[in-house]
């Protein structure tokens, strides 16, 4: 009993210093916000932004065409095909939409951010930028932050999209439900308030990813495994968080 006592008492105390250090890298990264690179950010939103596009598309047709199929039977059995476009993209603009796209984010993007900066780290490269008077947060986080915060909107816009259009087509091909029929409901039951609160979901969940991952490249251990272990927390904490984070927002926003 004593020594599970000790091992769960040892876990709690390193959850809390990881969470500590990440919201000290927070605190720090929005009061360097003022020197933030351009140049450096928009060669970011490229990286991390641009070349998720393919993968978020990916997962946000096949998830509309899934719900399309598990929903469309129903509502026809009962009358209610005009409401298939309107559940669909409801489902994907305030849940579906943000939070499959941040997934898929600190999948691709937030992991690529701990093994560039954990080999940084471990190559002791951090050091020699502290030894030419630059600091790592402003040089490696900051542009980091920026660029995942203005790109995981325009992502979760493109998937939205891209999704409802998957849901369309097998409404009208597999169920016969007409394409106007699809797209009224939407136009009558779907404000835009609907994708502007899952567009504030986005930029939260694009600063998690990217200050969850950079700090833990920056406190990687030494050696391949040491960046190895840091890529897989960065995609478990980060996952975790974005879960937690849509329902605090979910519960606040609608």
């Amino acid at each position: 009993m004593q020594s599970l006592l000790s091992s769960l008492g040892t876990t709690t105390l390193t959850v809390l210093a990881q969470v500590g250090a990440t919201m000290r890298l927070l605190v720090m990264t929005w009061r360097r916000i003022g020197s933030l690179s351009v140049r450096e950010t928009i060669r970011q939103m490229y990286l991390l932004g641009v070349k998720s596009a393919p993968i978020v598309s990916l997962t946000l047709l096949f998830t509309g065409m899934v719900m399309t199929v598990q929903i469309a039977s129903e509502l026809i059995r009962y009358g209610a095909e005009f409401s298939i476009g309107a559940i669909v993209t409801l489902a994907m603009g305030r849940e579906l939409g943000p939070v499959l796209a941040g997934v898929v984010l600190a999948g691709r993007a937030g992991a690529a951010i701990t093994a560039e900066i954990g080999t940084m780290k471990v190559t002791e490269q951090i050091d020699a930028l502290r030894c030419m008077a630059t600091d790592p947060v402003t040089y490696l986080v900051v542009p980091r932050m920026a660029a995942c915060m203005l790109m995981l909107p325009l992502l979760d816009i493109f998937g939205l999209v891209i999704g409802t259009f998957g849901g369309m087509l097998v409404a009208t091909l597999v169920n016969g439900v007409a394409a106007h029929t699809y797209w009224t409901s939407i136009d009558t039951f779907v404000v835009p308030a609907d994708v502007y609160m899952g567009m504030i979901k986005t930029i939260c969940f694009g600063m998690i990813i990217a200050v969850i991952a950079c700090d833990r490249g920056m406190q990687a251990k030494s050696g391949a495994e040491g960046v190895g272990i840091a890529v897989t927390q960065t995609v478990v904490y980060a996952m975790v968080m974005i879960f937690a984070v849509n329902y605090l927002l979910s519960s606040v926003l609608f």
